[in-house]
Parts: C-alpha cells; structure tokens; sequence
C-alpha cells in the first residue's frame, strides 16, 4: 500500500479522472505526475473508484479510500447484497474468516457491537484496516493471517462468517466446498466448538442440494439476485438446527424487491397443476428459477403451469408475483406460416422448454430484437410447440 496515494493532490488527480471520460491504457503510457507513484497505482486507484461508482456508492463517495487490485473488488460483495446478509445476524460478536476488501464488515458493524475482520493477504488486509479507519468504524478490529487460527484463540462468538476462496492453486476456478480454501466441510467440526451460528456466502452456481450435503445443520439458504441477476448463496447454519432447510430467494430491485420461500422437501411433494395459456403470463425471476421451486411458487400463488418442464405460469386475474407478469394477447400455434403472418419484424423473444435457440428463431422469422412486444416459444402441457404473444402488464402497445 503506497501511502503517498492517500495525499490530497494524488486525491483529487484521482476524482477527477474517475469523474471523466479516460484511457487508463493512455494514463499508463503517459507516465505519472507524482514522484514515488506509478502510472498503474495511479490506473489501480481510478480503475477501482470507477467500479465503486454502481456496486459501491458509499466507498466511492469517500475521500481517502484506497482501492486494491481488480481481481480483489471483483470478488466482493455489493453494497445491496452486504446490506441484505447483515440482516441475518445479531448479537455482539462475529468473526469474517475471509474478510478481503471489507464490504460485508462494514454492514456487519452496523449490527454487532463487535466484527473480526480476518484476511490472509497482508497488504489486502492493510487496505480494509486503513478504509474502515476513513468510513470512522470504530468496532471493526482487522487481523492479518488465517482466520482460522485466529478463531482457535477464541472461547466463542456469536457468529462466524466465511467467504471461501473460489480459486484453487491446481484446478484454477472451483465451486464445491471441499476445494474452497478454507474447506468449510473440513473444518466444520472446530466452527461449532466456537460458535452455533454460521454463515457462508457462496458462489451461484453451486448446487443447492450438492452444498446440503457437505454442510451439517443447514437452516436456510437464501438465493439473492440483483436486478434479475444471482450473485451469491447464503447458508445459514445452526448447531441446534436439525429440521429441513428453507430456500428464501430475493431480487433486489431498485424500486422493491420480490421475496419468496418454500421448505425444501415440500417441493417435492408438491402436485403439479397444469393448464392452458389463460389472460396473463408470469416468468419468475432468476432466484427462483435457480431454487428450483417450481412447483412450490405455482401452489402457493394459485397458478398453473403451461407445462411441467417450461417453469411458465398462467391465470385469468392478474396477481403480484416475483418475476415479469405479461398480457397474453394470442396463443399460436408453433409453424413458421402462422408466426410470419402476424407480421411482427421485432420483438423480444424468450424460450422455455423449446428446441430451437432464440438466435435460430430470429434468423428464421426475420424479427430484430427489441420494441414492447414479447414472443414466448415454449411447450403446453399437450406437449405442443405454441407461441406466446404476450405484452408487459400495465403497458399500452
């Protein structure tokens, strides 16, 4: 960590820079205006205040925050999601086993009265300690090396948080928590000598029932999406814990967000209602679709299903429901003749349970994509190949 980055003139260079238009390629070439910083601390600093811009408003409307490497703000958490796990814990202390950059302490902090921020990456962990100091985090204690042993001096503690490291020295990017460093499953045994509560953040594409079965006491596992998108797995797990877990699945959303539960083995169990296209059409939104609660999101809101397989859903009033809600303006059935003599040339086109790809089907029917029209190709429950002409509700078109 250069510090001199930290003086006010280096300071200002850098909000302006990240402020306009700019090369970094060019700014490096270009050299450096200050002695003792180079041309890519400089590109680092502006680099990582730009992607603070969306993903982290509060650091970037900050003076004096020093940004770590790429690589290092890729990997963190958004504000909205750190705002939405620090929700799951209370009490007085927690332990961040893997506390990297530091974004989900500082919403930690705001909830207990006592965070150990952990980080084996000493200049990484130099960087969180010197930014919780700028954002005045007085209950925030930064601890170099493995957080492991540090939770082995420990007697116990409320929580322990663990972000595992998605990078492995041989297999390169990995996902199931046994080649995570640390190894969660591994090291289940000492985590609940120290604590009850546990909570691991995960990436997306881990399977819901693959991770049940390397974990032990899994209570819930909240599937989080922002805007449409799933960015992380939270497990909660509890030591006393020993019921069948419950899937929460939230879309963070600008405006409101769109939450929906279901207990896992009830799933399964559930009946499947089917039904043809009625007068409105539902696509749930990615965190449910990545739950796998297909069944589960039909019954509880009283809708049927266009097909087993399609994860489309219908009914004759419309309703509020976690995902994009459309007006179904006609029911085609799927030949090139009938799509071509509606006369549509663009629209936005969605498959569900289809064997042609959307790229196929545009190249096909000639229909550029975009405008207020949307073209669902799927299959009904008679197994037939249909075409959803369909409208956002509420939009006239």
């Amino acid at each position: 960590m250069n510090k001199k980055i930290l003086h006010k003139e280096v300071q200002d260079f850098i909000f302006d820079k990240s402020n306009t238009s700019i090369n970094l390629s060019k700014l490096i070439l270009s050299g450096s205006p200050f002695e003792d910083i180079s041309p890519q601390e400089l590109a680092q600093q502006i680099s990582g205040r730009l992607k603070a811009k969306q993903k982290l408003p509060t650091w970037f409307s900050k003076t004096g925050i020093y940004y770590p490497p790429t690589l290092n703000l890729e990997q963190t958490s958004s504000e909205a999601t750190a705002l939405y796990k620090s929700n799951l814990v209370s009490g007085d202390t927690l332990i961040d086993l893997t506390g990297g950059f530091g974004i989900d302490d500082y919403f930690f902090s705001k909830k207990m009265q006592y965070v150990i921020h952990c980080e084996l990456n000493e200049e990484l962990s130099t960087i969180a300690a010197h930014n919780f100091s700028v954002l005045e985090l007085k209950n925030i204690k930064s601890e170099t090396g493995d957080g492991l042993k540090t939770l082995e001096n420990i007697k116990q503690i409320d929580w322990i948080y663990i972000d595992p490291s998605r990078r492995h020295d041989h297999k390169g990017k990995v996902f199931f928590l046994e080649d995570c460093l640390p190894n969660v499953p591994n090291n289940l045994e000492l985590l609940f000598t120290k604590s009850k509560n546990i909570l691991i953040k995960t990436s997306p594409l881990l399977d819901l029932q693959v991770g049940i079965n390397s974990l032990q006491h899994v209570k819930e596992i909240h599937v989080i999406a922002v805007e449409n998108e799933v960015k992380e797995l939270l497990w909660v797990l509890d030591k006393s814990f020993t019921g069948d877990s419950t899937i929460k699945t939230i879309n963070i959303q600008k405006t409101k967000n769109q939450e929906f539960s279901f207990a896992l083995k009830e799933e399964a169990q559930q009946p499947v209602h089917l039904g043809t296209p009625k007068a409105f059409l539902y696509e749930p939104n990615a965190a449910i679709l990545k739950s796998g609660g297909f069944l589960s999101i039909g019954n509880t809101l009283g809708l049927e299903k266009i097909h087993v397989h399609s994860h489309l859903y219908t009914s004759n009033h419309i309703i509020d429901f976690p995902g994009r809600c459309f007006e179904i303006i006609s029911i085609l059935p799927y030949q090139k003749k009938t799509v071509s003599t509606t006369g549509i040339t663009k629209a936005n086109i969605t498959t569900r349970n289809f064997p042609e790809s959307v790229a196929t089907l545009r190249k096909k029917h000639k229909i550029k994509d975009g405008g207020d029209i949307y073209l669902f190709f799927t299959t009904d429950h008679n197994d037939k190949k249909i075409v959803l002409w369909c409208k956002k509700f509420g939009v006239k078109v």
